[in-house]
């Protein structure tokens, strides 16, 4: 079958109420793969105070200038709807029944339409109206409590468990699960409710079914897979960088040991009482070479030992390299579309959208009334708080 370069969503068209955090990113990433993105900017502006044509969430869209507030603000994003597939919002529960653009008015308007909500706490719920962040989401459901070492506060993971693994993704799966049916027969649309909560609390579900095992221990910092255990950690280098660890199986574990010149400690792997020592012995063993040197004894290994690079290194690895999981595109690299596909391959087509940019475009590609507002003046940074300003803000969820 021959390759395109449209992506698998191609035909697929998705309007997304804009916002920042995780509803972006979502919407992003259908994009990446394929579908007509158009995002709805108001005017004062919506993003993370940086330059627009920085912002990488609002690559492969296209945006338009709308304000919800106008008396024919709702209509005109409904004329948008009636075209579309998919909607993707992140405004606190209740904010887009009254702009008029909630779930009632779109689905009138196209019965076979994805109604996506992207929130922290969800559209229901004793928290639902509350505001919040990612590390609020995630310390509630037990995720942060993991991430860290024994003794120590939590570690704080940027905003990738929250906003972006448990919000994000979990919403672009539902969107989609939710097209399929849409478009199966007898489907018909239907509301997303993508809670960020929810979805960081089922990232942890293996992690729920080792402790009701009895294999894992409900503190941080003494499990197998949370740094507890001493081959499975990161340790400091003589120039001070670091080398990532994850010889779990016997056999790679035996090839650590011996690369790393510990043979005489292997044993210790068995013995709980002795991870200390075994622990110490890594430590001192790492503290001998760069990190430069480190990678060159485990290059060509299977000890599972790689160097923790910088997000400004990571694009140089040569794995990555090789792959292109990093890209350049506008002149700012940055990471390559994901997963990849053989015979509907993704591509990154489109900057980041300025805001308002593609009104005339998007009215007759999606042969609507126009679309085209003057563009707002500058803003120095984010719209002032407001109680209809969309709910999910750099870190996620309901402001």
């Amino acid at each position: 079958m021959a390759a395109t370069r449209n992506g698998p969503l191609a035909g697929v068209r998705v309007v997304e109420l804009a916002g920042i955090g995780p509803g972006p990113f979502a919407a992003m990433l259908l994009g990446d793969l394929g579908a007509d993105v158009v995002r709805v900017d108001r005017p004062g502006g919506a993003g993370l105070g940086i330059d627009p044509a920085y912002d990488l969430t609002n690559r492969n869209k296209r945006s338009v200038l709308l304000d919800l507030k106008a008396e024919d603000g709702p209509a005109r994003v409904l004329d948008l709807v009636e075209r579309a597939d998919i909607l993707i919002e992140g405004f606190r529960p209740g904010v887009a029944e009254r702009l008029g653009v909630g779930p009632r008015e779109c689905l009138a308007r196209n019965p076979l339409l994805v109604y996506g909500r992207m929130t922290g706490w969800g559209q229901d719920g004793p928290l639902a109206e509350r505001a919040g962040h990612d590390i609020g989401y995630i310390a509630v459901t037990g995720t942060l409590s993991m991430i860290g070492k024994d003794g120590e506060p939590p570690v704080v993971p940027a905003n990738l468990v929250g906003d972006y693994a448990g919000g994000s993704l979990y919403l672009v799966v539902g969107v989609l699960a939710a097209l399929q049916h849409a478009r199966a027969e007898g489907g018909g649309g239907q509301v997303v409710d993508a809670a960020i909560t929810d979805g960081a609390a089922h990232l942890a579900t293996m992690i729920h079914a080792m402790m009701a095992a009895g294999g894992w221990q409900d503190r941080r910092g003494t499990n197998l897979l949370d740094g507890g255990c001493p081959f499975y950690g990161t340790y400091e280098t003589a120039d001070g960088r670091h080398m990532a660890v994850g010889a779990l199986e016997p056999r790679f574990y035996q090839e650590f040991t011996e690369l790393l010149g510990i043979q005489d400690m292997a044993g210790a792997r068995k013995d709980f009482a002795r991870w200390g020592e075994l622990r110490a012995a890594v430590a001192a063993r790492f503290k001998t070479r760069t990190r430069a040197e480190w990678t060159a004894v485990f290059e060509g290994s299977d000890a599972c030992v790689a160097p923790v690079l910088s997000l400004r290194e990571a694009p140089g690895h040569p794995h990555l390299a090789a792959r292109g999981t990093f890209v350049e595109h506008g002149g700012i690299t940055q990471p390559a579309p994901a997963p990849r596909f053989s015979a509907t391959p993704a591509a990154l087509r489109r900057p980041p959208a300025r805001p308002g940019a593609h009104g005339d475009e998007v009215a007759r590609d999606w042969d609507v009334p126009s679309l085209r507002q003057p563009p707002p003046p500058p803003a120095p940074g984010p719209a002032p708080p407001s109680d209809t300003r969309p709910g999910t803000g750099p870190t996620g969820g309901p402001r």
